[in-house]
């Protein structure tokens, strides 16, 4: 069947599994957004993908029925100042734990894409290229990637002429020509580096 896709789903013995993942750690502006979803087994997602394989438009119909059908979902961040002040890696971390945190009912076990935990007392385990691999993971991705995405173009009219509904933050040759000629925006990441040189 096409567009079907083959998960693997490992046997925890737990029924309230949740899985966790960020959107947004390579911009240069913007938070860095986190999501959790603990799935209801009897109810699968139609078309549920990596978001990173689905296109806007398959993302934007998967993000409600992500919303209807799952047992539990929730969308948290880490701020552009948090960014700055504890580095992407660890705001990517304290956004997924927030996403976590939020779910309710609680999750029993959690899938953490990537190849680090954050810090917390759940059970779980990190899992490399997590939302291609367990369908949780990449439910959360959908929904922080759609989240995320929706703010980026709400930013285009706070702060024209960046082309943030065009790249989301991301650093192309557009977002970066735009950032030398009108300096950074209060959305840009000051630590990193094409941001911090202008600010020299």
């Amino acid at each position: 069947m096409a567009g079907k896709h083959d998960w693997e789903e490992p046997q925890t013995g737990f029924t309230l599994i949740a899985g966790t993942d960020e959107v947004g750690r390579g911009p240069l502006a913007g938070d860095v957004v986190a999501a959790a979803v603990i799935l209801d087994p009897a109810r699968p997602i139609p078309g549920l993908n990596d978001s990173k394989k689905l296109s806007e438009s398959k993302r934007e119909d998967c993000f409600p029925l992500i919303q209807e059908y799952a047992i539990a979902y929730a969308v948290a961040r880490a701020t552009v100042a948090e960014i700055d002040n504890i580095n992407i890696l660890q705001a990517s971390l304290l956004a997924m734990r927030r996403a976590v945190t939020a779910l309710d009912p609680q999750p029993e076990y959690v899938y953490v894409d990537g190849n680090r935990l954050p810090v917390w007392d759940y059970q779980a385990e990190a899992v490399i290229k997590g939302d291609s691999r367990i369908q949780a993971i990449a439910a959360a991705s959908v929904l922080a990637k759609v989240t995320r995405d929706r703010e980026m173009i709400a930013f285009e009219e706070s702060f024209p002429g960046y082309g943030f509904a065009q790249h989301k933050g991301y650093p192309t040759p557009v977002h970066l020509a735009a950032l030398e000629s009108l300096g950074p925006c209060e959305i840009h990441r000051r630590s990193f580096g094409p941001v911090a040189r202008l600010l020299d």
